[in-house]
């Protein structure tokens, strides 16, 4: 039986990129279509989707008339993204130090990101900083212990992840002077599956 292998979040979804979208009803199953409806109207609103992957949501809100930005540290996962909406802007780089301008951004999005960073505190403070004033951040935070194997073409592995307490999270953001607008959880079985929450600059 061959050992699984643990890689980082650039190696392991460059792998995983080419069969990544095959898991885009399993990923829906977290937010259950609650997600973007709270973007509200984002019709020529500039939004950065961090962690894009392969666009599941800057697809979405590009459709809705966006003007979207995709963040990713994976290159292949950009690049089956461009190949499905060449208006989306994409950036190749990490959520921790963000290649953009202060004040650039009406929303940040963050879609199965944070289960990804170590210190969510350093997103969040680069969040704040490159979203306008009274920008809102979305993320989702969900409840992972263990992160699922990954079947790639050279062979099944395991992306670094990090479990957050949701009460954690909320307090980080308030200790940023983010604003908290919104706080649902998504549940299974009477257990939370999914935190999503809206905040305000």
């Amino acid at each position: 039986m061959s050992k699984i292998k643990f890689l980082s979040s650039r190696a392991g979804y460059d792998l995983a990129a080419e069969n990544y979208d095959k898991k885009e009803k399993y990923l829906n199953s977290f937010e259950q279509g609650k997600t973007v409806p709270l973007f509200e109207d984002v019709n020529g609103k500039k939004i950065l989707d961090v962690g894009a992957g392969t666009g599941r949501l800057a697809v979405e809100l590009a459709k809705k008339g966006a003007i979207v930005t995709a963040l990713d540290v994976s290159e292949q996962m950009l690049k089956i993204l461009q190949r499905k909406n060449k208006k989306i802007i994409t950036a190749l780089g990490g959520a921790e130090s963000m290649p953009f301008a202060d004040e650039e951004f009406d929303l940040v999005a963050a879609e199965f990101l944070i289960v990804h960073l170590k210190n969510p505190k350093r997103f969040f403070d680069e969040a704040y900083r490159v979203l306008k004033n009274r920008g809102r951040l979305l993320i989702t935070n969900i409840n992972q212990k263990d992160p699922p194997e990954i079947n790639t073409k050279d062979g099944k592995i395991k992306i670094e992840s990090f479990y957050h307490r949701p009460d954690r999270i909320i307090e980080i953001l308030e200790l940023l002077a983010f604003k908290i607008e919104k706080e649902i959880f998504i549940k299974e079985s009477g257990v939370w599956i999914n935190q999503i929450i809206v905040a305000r600059k």
